[in-house]
Formats: C-alpha cells, sequence, structure tokens
C-alpha cells in the first residue's frame, strides 16, 4: 500500500479531525456534508448534486468494490470536492471493478482522506446542522469558501443542446430535459421508455425552441435554487403556456419557486437510500434515494402536496390540481437505491398525453 501523508478537516467552529491522505495531494474547502448509504459511492461522488461539498460517507468500510467504467457513473467525472472515510480499503475485488478509487481520486484531482471517528464527525453535523469546512493536507491551509453562494447549477450544466434516442417526427415521443446538473439515470430511464429526448442547458427558454414536444423535465442539481433565477424565470413561461412539466429533486424546488412559492435550506439534508417518503392522503409509503441540503416551504397556490417525508415531515413533491405539473423531491430513477418509485415517470407522462388529447393541443 502506498503511504499516507497526514492530513486533517477543519470545520468553520474550529474543531479539527485528524487524518491520512489517500487521494489527491491539495487543499480544499467547500461545504462538509454527510451521506449514510452502505453501497453507490461511484454513483455519489459523479452526482453533480454534490458539486461544491466534502462528502462524509458514514459507512465505515469505502473502496472495497473499487470503481466501475464511466458508463455507470452518473456524470463524466467527480463532482465532489473532497471525501471522507473511516476505513479506505485499497484491496477491492468485483467483477466490474476497473480501478481502486484511490487511483481514481488521484486520477481526477480530489483529495480524500481516512478520519477514524466518522460517527463523532456525523453527529456534529445533524446537531449543529453542516458546516463550512476545508481539508488541508500536508498544512496548506486555505480560507472557508460557501460554495452556496455561487450559481453552482452554471458550472454543472451542460452548454449545448444534446439529442438523445430514436428520431421522432411527430413530437408525441419527445420531451426536454432541463439540465441542472442531471444524474444519468434519469437519461437512461427516459430513453429506456422509448422517448427522444433534448437535453438542454439549465438556461434554455424552452418556450422558444423550434422543434415539437410533449413534455418537459427539469433534473436534479445543486446548491440554492433561488440562485438558479433565470431557469426560474422561464419555468414560469412554461406555467403560463400550459406545458406538462416534471420535475425532479432541484426540479421540485425551481417548480416551487415558479409557481410562487417558498423554500429553505435544513439542518443537515437528506442524502442517503432509505428515506421513508409517503403519497400525501394514502397509507402507502415509498423508500427512496436522496440528496439534497433545500426543500419547500410554502407550497404555490393551486399546488397541493404529492408527498412528505415520514421522518420529518417535510414537503417531497407537489403536483398541480388540475394540469400536469408535478414534481418529487426525491430520486425515482435511484441509481444507486430503491425502484419503489420508478413509477412516477409513467404517472406524468400518462396525464401529459392526456392532458394533450383532451384539449387538442398539437405537439
Amino acid at each position: 500500500m502506498a503511504s499516507k501523508k497526514k492530513a486533517k478537516l477543519i470545520l468553520k467552529d474550529g474543531t479539527i479531525f485528524m487524518g491520512e491522505s489517500f487521494g489527491a495531494p491539495k487543499s480544499v474547502s467547500g461545504e462538509v456534508v454527510f451521506a449514510t448509504g452502505m453501497v453507490g459511492y461511484p454513483e455519489a461522488l459523479t452526482d453533480p448534486s454534490f458539486r461544491g461539498q466534502i462528502l462524509v460517507l458514514t459507512y465505515p468500510l469505502v473502496g472495497s468494490y473499487g470503481v466501475p467504467k464511466k458508463e455507470f457513473w452518473e456524470s463524466n467525472k467527480i463532482q465532489i470536492l473532497g471525501l471522507i472515510v473511516c476505513n479506505y480499503i485499497d484491496t477491492p475485488s468485483h467483477h466490474a471493478s476497473q480501478k481502486t478509487l484511490r487511483n481514481w481520486l488521484k486520477e481526477e484531482g480530489i483529495p480524500a482522506i481516512e478520519i477514524k471517528d466518522t460517527r463523532a464527525l456525523t453527529q456534529k453535523l445533524r446537531d449543529e446542522g453542516v458546516s463550512l469546512g476545508k481539508i488541508v493536507i500536508n498544512d496548506k491551509d486555505i480560507l472557508f469558501e460557501d460554495p452556496n453562494l455561487r450559481n453552482l447549477v452554471a458550472e454543472v450544466s451542460s452548454k449545448e443542446i444534446l439529442e438523445y434516442g430514436e428520431i421522432d417526427k411527430t413530437g408525441n415521443r419527445t420531451i426536454v430535459l432541463i439540465d441542472c446538473g442531471l444524474k444519468q439515470n434519469i437519461l437512461r430511464l427516459l430513453i429506456l421508455r422509448g422517448l427522444r429526448v433534448y437535453l438542454v442547458p439549465f438556461d434554455t427558454d424552452v418556450t422558444k425552441l423550434n422543434f415539437s414536444f410533449m413534455a418537459v423535465v427539469i433534473s436534479n442539481g445543486p446548491g440554492d435554487p433561488r440562485q438558479v433565477k433565470t431557469t426560474i424565470k422561464n419555468v414560469k413561461k412554461m406555467i403560463a403556456k400550459k406545458i406538462p412539466t416534471l420535475g425532479i429533486c432541484l426540479g421540485n424546488q425551481i417548480l416551487t419557486l415558479a409557481g410562487g412559492g417558498t423554500t429553505y435550506k435544513l439542518k443537515f439534508g437528506h442524502r442517503s437510500q432509505n428515506q421513508p417518503v409517503v403519497l400525501s392522503g394514502s397509507k402507502k409509503c415509498y423508500l427512496t434515494t436522496q440528496n439534497h441540503g433545500f426543500v419547500v416551504k410554502k407550497i404555490p397556490e393551486d399546488f397541493k402536496e404529492w408527498f412528505y417525508n415520514a421522518n420529518d415531515n417535510t414537503n417531497e413533491g407537489i403536483i398541480h390540481k388540475s394540469l400536469p405539473f408535478m414534481s418529487v423531491q426525491f430520486h425515482p430513477e435511484s441509481s444507486p437505491g430503491p425502484l419503489d418509485t420508478d413509477w412516477v415517470f409513467d404517472f406524468f407522462f400518462k396525464k401529459a398525453k392526456s392532458y394533450h388529447k383532451k384539449n387538442n393541443r398539437k405537439i
């Protein structure tokens, strides 16, 4: 095993956790958050929703199954700023493993450290809330930086319109996917449903696109939803034109703000693969994958609560009382995690098609 360098995690309040480096030998500063999933670190590390964050994995053994091919990642690179684990395993054993986690992190310039008491660190973040922090390697100190003050969505969104799936001349199977920091499994599941997908940058005004489409999906993404003002303004236009819309994660917050609702920041967020979500007005509970630090506070007029979190009763989705506008705070595409809510996609597209047919709307 390669030699390790001394390292430390410093929180904004001055708390220091000593550790050993096993990633890239550089210091970084961002927001320290934790995720409780037992598996799925390749997907988590490449999830654009983690942009600007130092991720603490609570499962005590990380690296044991290595890193799979790029086609299984959630984006084309590691998105986290830095990684904190309890025990790093440098001898992976898995048929899909292409390299060690250590080598992957070093290739992409991402620092990572082992801290033996990640339990105490996680308890502190739960009790006091997520914190600004910095990983310092070889005493190369840097300033604290709050990533939520930046438009993180602009940093991770596609810069051009991309096309996926089979050509659809009618527009009946065509959708627009607004990329706010897309997880690739959303795209994979849309293509799997036989849809033609136009992936567009976060600031695209879809009402001005020169092709026909059936509906719009607003993806997940990082940071404070109030930072993506252009997207919110454009979604307001979509609501006014009654374009069927489904929001996912950040998309839930954007649809809320566009409709006149409000959002706020959670104390320590929801980042796990076992969040229980209840369908409002029923006794149905679903296990979901989640990764977000902000949630809906005030539900917009003409909308109602669609789902709520069984742990803390926070909003997990909104749905319009009569029009095909809806959104969920969790990830129906999972990856990793349970497949309980995959039906949300089919429910939305069925509503969108029904709306067009009922109102004789030409696509």
